[in-house]
């Protein structure tokens, strides 16, 4: 499959996916971080490439949501399911389930809902989330100290392309090489024809160098292990938190990277991509820092040493004009050299085991700090900055040298962990989505649906509980439903039973529930065709190639509104096989008369087709006197008043006319007071 032809992807999008390592695999996979990696991928687009990667796996090319008020139910049923994650992450990847008409696809994310419903949203996990995110790729990290050369262009072009971190540099003989030797602490030549090459340095002839980047660079792994440190323990937290659970992360029980091994080596590794916690680098470094203060201070210590000898010497002058003519500039070195050659001596001694002592200088790397201080007499006493120099930079490259080493050890040991910390952090990821269902299913008491084909019988649909659905036709049933989508606590909502096939009238008294059921419809047909469990105790629903949900308007439509309406319900009409259709109240677009002929029209045509539909509406009797067939039509019956208040039993009773409120009201009326007025008008009703 070409990049191109997944919804959504064009020219643009796809070469920005290119510079991922496997570009169509990561789209496949449906991970939203690996493809949000690619250059100017957000999450939020990363999510919908991977919506259309399904698509175009599973042949989905149609729309579910045919209607703003049904991709208005969709929002809901996503935010219900989002406000259950903890990490961004799972917030975006929970964009990549939607309503489809592909039985594979219904079915492949049944079977990831599934597993997820089974999980324990356990409070101590759910803490540990707070801290994975995705893994970011850090910002090339310049090295300095180390060099690739080669005499060939094409070489030097590919080491360019390859290791960016590094300078390249032409050579054409081994003369060019030792000059870099002197420039930079490592030299690594591509060209097999300096093999045996003998110079002065570090130098390495390595052909081989830019296929084993974490050798020639560990910087590169080194960095990416320092950036993601946060996320990474976080991640290891979380596999460790869910063992304790007793459901880890992985199915095998084991996480994806060894965690010990995984902190062992990051306690290694500094934020900055520098080795910590080796003393002999650690002393190296200190010393290359501190060289300039150590040799000052023995400086000080040798004249010292000699301010105390002049003070207690005998010598021809006092010994206080002594020192006063030397402080004055005057010649001293053939009077010291003559009186106080020993003390002289002394002094630098002094000042050697000073600076040997100061900077923890090792046996050969003494004989260099030796040189710092000469044995021409002088007060007082300077250094020879040429072997500080020196020093300095047998020290500095002494430094790089384990410091690459190290290195080179460190990212060997986190070689190995690069693909596995990938998926350490990718399943803690992943876990939250599926905690972020297993939530929203305990919170809303659901359970996985039956979805079954068009034409196909209940009695052979399966439901996420393993027991056949009741139902003889297609449409959808719903028992002990109740919609989070109202505006009370989920608790106090009363759970209908509702089964529809064809098409059918809803009737009932004003605030009755019809619109809620519609709303709790709606929301069960889109959440089965997302894969995701029901607000329900049991749930079939047909497989529906669209909805349509038309929620109840504001007013009398004027003229072209009411003429694009009937548009609307024109095209509707033409092929609904496979349609759910959801119509609250359409009569009040125009004049009740008029209302109840379009809605017996639309039925008719509806009637004839393959098509679920429930139409609400209070002029049931009138539009079944308009309609050329039997109107089926249910009711959301009321069954009296108390106190004034309707008492309503909110499930729809199959084949019943609902009485209206103001037939209770003059119902009631006629039972309490003994007038022939309210029961001649109850029985107008």
């Amino acid at each position: 499959m070409e990049l191109e032809a997944i919804p959504g992807v064009g020219a643009k999008t796809a070469a920005a996916l290119r510079e991922l390592d496997d570009p169509l695999a990561t789209v496949e996979s449906g991970d939203v971080a690996a493809i949000a990696r690619a250059p100017g991928v957000n999450e939020a687009r990363a999510a919908r490439i991977a919506r259309g990667a399904i698509r175009r796996r599973h042949d989905d090319a149609g729309r579910v949501l045919a209607t703003d008020r049904a991709r208005e139910v969709y929002r809901s049923a996503i935010d219900l399911l989002r406000e259950r994650t903890v990490t961004d992450y799972a917030a975006k990847r929970l964009e990549t389930f939607y309503p489809s008409a592909s039985a594979s696809r219904i079915d492949e994310a049944q079977s990831f809902v599934a597993a997820a419903m089974e999980r324990d949203p356990d409070p101590t996990v759910r803490e540990a989330l707070a801290g994975v995110e995705p893994l970011a790729d850090p910002p090339t990290v310049r090295v300095r100290d180390r060099c690739l050369a080669s005499g060939d262009a094409e070489t030097l072009a590919r080491a360019e392309a390859a290791v960016p971190e590094l300078s390249v540099e032409t050579v054409e003989d081994a003369r060019d090489i030792t000059e870099l030797a002197r420039s930079y602490a490592t030299v690594i030549v591509l060209d097999e024809a300096f093999a045996g090459l003998d110079v002065e340095g570090d130098v390495h002839v390595r052909p081989d160098a830019l296929e084993t980047p974490a050798e020639t660079v560990p910087e590169r792994l080194l960095a990416f292990f320092a950036a993601n440190r946060d996320r990474l323990e976080a991640a290891a937290t979380v596999h460790e938190a869910a063992a304790a659970t007793g459901t880890p992360v992985s199915p095998d029980g084991d996480p994806a990277a060894d965690i010990d091994r995984l902190r062992d080596a990051l306690s290694r590794l500094d934020d900055d991509g520098t080795i910590v916690g080796d003393a002999e680098l650690e002393r190296l470094t200190a010393a290359v820092d501190d060289l300039d203060a150590a040799v000052s201070t023995a400086e000080s210590v040798a004249d010292d040493r000699l301010r105390e000898a002049i003070r207690e010497r005998d010598v021809t002058i006092e010994g206080t004009d002594f020192l006063s003519l030397v402080e004055q500039g005057a010649r001293v070195d053939s009077l010291l050299d003559r009186e106080l050659a020993d003390e002289y001596d002394a002094a630098m001694a002094r000042a050697r085991e000073h600076l040997a002592d100061a900077l923890r200088l090792e046996p050969e790397e003494a004989e260099l700090a030796d040189r710092v201080f000469g044995d021409d007499p002088s007060f007082p006493v300077d250094h020879d900055e040429t072997a500080v120099s020196r020093l300095r930079t047998e020290l500095a490259a002494a430094r790089d040298r384990r410091a690459a080493r190290l290195k080179a050890e460190l990212a060997s040991d986190l070689g190995d962990l690069r693909e596995p910390v990938e998926a350490l952090v990718r399943d803690a990821l992943e876990l939250d989505v599926e905690l972020a269902i297993a939530a929203f299913t305990r919170d809303f008491d659901c359970v996985m649906p039956a979805v079954v084909d068009p034409g196909e019988s209940g009695e052979s649909a399966v439901g996420g509980d393993g027991s056949a659905a009741d139902r003889d036709s297609p449409g959808f049933r719903i028992e002990g439903g109740r919609s989070p989508l109202l505006d009370v606590d989920f608790a106090d909502v009363e759970a209908i039973d509702y089964a529809v096939s064809g098409a059918t009238l809803l009737s009932g008294v004003n605030s009755g529930g019809k619109t809620s059921t519609l709303d709790l419809v709606a929301l069960v047909v889109v959440l089965a065709q997302m894969g995701m469990p029901v607000p329900a105790e049991s749930a079939t629903v047909e497989r529906f190639e669209e909805i349509h949900y038309y929620a109840k308007s504001q007013g009398t439509l004027d003229a072209g509104a009411f003429e694009a309406t009937l548009r609307d319900f024109g095209d509707l009409v033409e092929g609904a096989d496979g349609r759910l259709v959801l119509v609250d109240e359409l009569e009040s677009i125009t004049e009740p008369g008029a209302s109840a002929k379009i809605i017996a029209g639309i039925l008719e045509a509806l009637d004839g087709q393959n098509a679920t539909a429930v139409f609400v509406s209070h002029l049931a009797r009138e539009i079944r006197a308009a309609a050329d067939f039997d109107v089926a039509v249910d009711g959301i019956e009321a069954e009296g008043l108390v106190d004034g208040e309707l008492r309503v039993n909110r499930s729809p009773r199959k084949g019943h006319l609902a009485r209206s409120t103001p037939e209770l009201i003059v119902e009631k009326l006629a039972g309490d007071r003994d007038t022939d007025f309210y029961a001649e008008l109850l029985e107008k009703f």
